[in-house]
Order: C-alpha cells, then sequence, then structure tokens
C-alpha cells in the first residue's frame, strides 16, 4: 500500500520527497525522483534499507532476513530495468512438500499425481483429480472446498490441509475461497513454480540491489516516520508513505490482518541440509 501526501510548499522545505520506507517501491521511487532532478529524503525505522528484501550475510550465504524473496516477471521491460542495479542469478523456484517424509514435487504436477495415485498419464491424472472433485457441489463456499474442487481431497489433505492451516492459523473451512483460486495445477512434469520468463535472485544479495538504487540520495535509517509525523512531514513538498496503511490513520478501523509467519533460524555444520531450497512441511 502506498500512499502519496501533497503538502502546500513553503519555501523553508528542504526536499521534493520525503520517502518513508526504503523498500523496494520506496527505493524505485527514489531512484527516479532523483534521476529527474528532485531533492529526496528516504526515512526507514529499521537499522538497514531494503524492507522486507532485507538480505544479510551469515557464513558467507545471503539470508533473507523477512522471509525469501524471487524476482520474476514475463515484462522484459521491467526485467531489463531491474538489472541495471544487479546481476541476477538463473534461481528456479521448485519446492518440495514434506507430509510426514513423504516427498511430492511442487507445483502440483505429473510428478505429484505419480507419487500420490501411481497414474503416469495426464489423462489418468485428470481422471482421478475429476473423479475426486465430484463431492463438491455447486460453487465452493470456503478454502476447503475450493482445495478440494481443483485438485481433489486427497491432496487437499495431505498437501494443502495442514500448511494452510499452519500459515493462517485457522481452519480451511473459516478462510474465503479466494485465497486458492490461483493454485498452479499442470498436466506435465514442469515442477517450475513460477510461469515467468525471467527469474532470479540478485547476486550479492537485495541490500546491495538497493544500495545501488539509492545511491547518491540521503537516507536515514532509525527513524519512526509516524512518532515524529509533523517534524518530518514539514522537510518536504510531498511525502510518499509506504508502511502499514493502519498504523498511517492510527487504527481507527482496526488492525489488518497481516498474513506473516515467524522466523527461527539456525547455523548448521553440514553443506547440506535438505536437498533443496524450499521444503514446504504440510502435515499439521
Amino acid at each position: 500500500m502506498v500512499l502519496l501526501k501533497r503538502r502546500k510548499k513553503d519555501i523553508n522545505m528542504k526536499y521534493d520527497y520525503l520517502v518513508v520506507g526504503s523498500g523496494l517501491y520506496g527505493a524505485i521511487f527514489a531512484h527516479e525522483a532523483n534521476k529527474r532532478g528532485k531533492k529526496v529524503l528516504v526515512i526507514d525505522k529499521r537499522p538497514n534499507i531494503a524492507g522486507n528484501i532485507y538480505t544479510e550475510e551469515v557464513e558467507g550465504i545471503n539470508v533473507h532476513k523477512y522471509g525469501a524473496h524471487i524476482f520474476h516477471t514475463n515484462n522484459k521491460e521491467v526485467w531489463q530495468y531491474i538489472t541495471q542495479f544487479a546481476e541476477f542469478n538463473r534461481f528456479t523456484n521448485s519446492p518440495v512438500a514434506n507430509y510426514k517424509g513423504e516427498l511430492y514435487s511442487l507445483p502440483f504436477n505429473m510428478y505429484t499425481f505419480n507419487k500420490m495415485w501411481g497414474v503416469v498419464t495426464p489423462e489418468e491424472a485428470a481422471a482421478k483429480i475429476e473423479e475426486q472433485r465430484q463431492e463438491i457441489k455447486g460453487e465452493p463456499k470456503n478454502l476447503e472446498e475450493q482445495a478440494i474442487s481443483l485438485v481433489g481431497r486427497d491432496i487437499y489433505e495431505k498437501l494443502i490441509k495442514g500448511y494452510t492451516e499452519k500459515q493462517w492459523g485457522r481452519p480451511c473451512n473459516e478462510l474465503p475461497s479466494f485465497i486458492i483460486k490461483r493454485l498452479p495445477v499442470r498436466l506435465t512434469f514442469d515442477n517450475n513454480y513460477f510461469n515467468a520468463l525471467y527469474q532470479g535472485i540478485p547476486m550479492g544479495g537485495y541490500t546491495k540491489m538497493v544500495e545501488n538504487m539509492l545511491e547518491g540520495i540521503e537516507v536515514r535509517l532509525n527513524t519512526d516516520y509516524l512518532e515524529n509525523k509533523e517534524e518530518l512531514d514539514s522537510l518536504a513538498d510531498k511525502v510518499v508513505y509506504t508502511g502499514p496503511i493502519d498504523a498511517y490513520f492510527n487504527y481507527k478501523l482496526g488492525t489488518l490482518e497481516y498474513r506473516s509467519v515467524r522466523f527461527e533460524t539456525e547455523v548448521l555444520d553440514k553443506p547440506n541440509f535438505q536437498g533443496n531450497a524450499a521444503v514446504n512441511y504440510t502435515d499439521a
């Protein structure tokens, strides 16, 4: 959510733009404004730039502190733009699901269906899914019914139910159906999660990429905009706010439910822990 606030121009104002938040949107906006000759101040309440795509080096590994981010797009113009700030590797997201020690390929594809049911051809897989989805009559009323109508009961129970309930903190039959409407289901052996022509992760990490975007721009860290709003507003003609929208309005309508996870980090003295970059543990 991005909020642009215009203020009446004051001759004492030092900046054209105050950008609140140094994540991807804030950094790109600041870069483009600066390129056009605008005076920009970027602030962030965290002790680091890059927002939720911040990466830090641990034991020679660029760790995504706030969860893994894989850049992907079908837009050639977007790809050419972002690669001016960093060289990208050729990482392809091919997750694995672990259900009580049973391993399945994600997104759901012929490898998944073969492991689940022993089917070999796309026709057999489609017939099995069609057979199982018949239990849902009419328009799906919740996430559980939506998932079953897409991939059947077996896959729902083993690969969707427990994982989803852990992530959202509530039963699947209490979650809206639209959350899972775009679930990828493929009758091929393609386990590339994204249908994107361009994808990868910046070599050197996202933080370095954002540093390159903010080159030549004043940045102040450990600066809480909402705690110092009046003072900071007075510095610029326009404010671009990229923080939580409920906080901006002082939670007048309550707190928004943000989908979130808790991170627990361990450093293991072994060269390869699980054989794949992303493994979803799907049992409850």
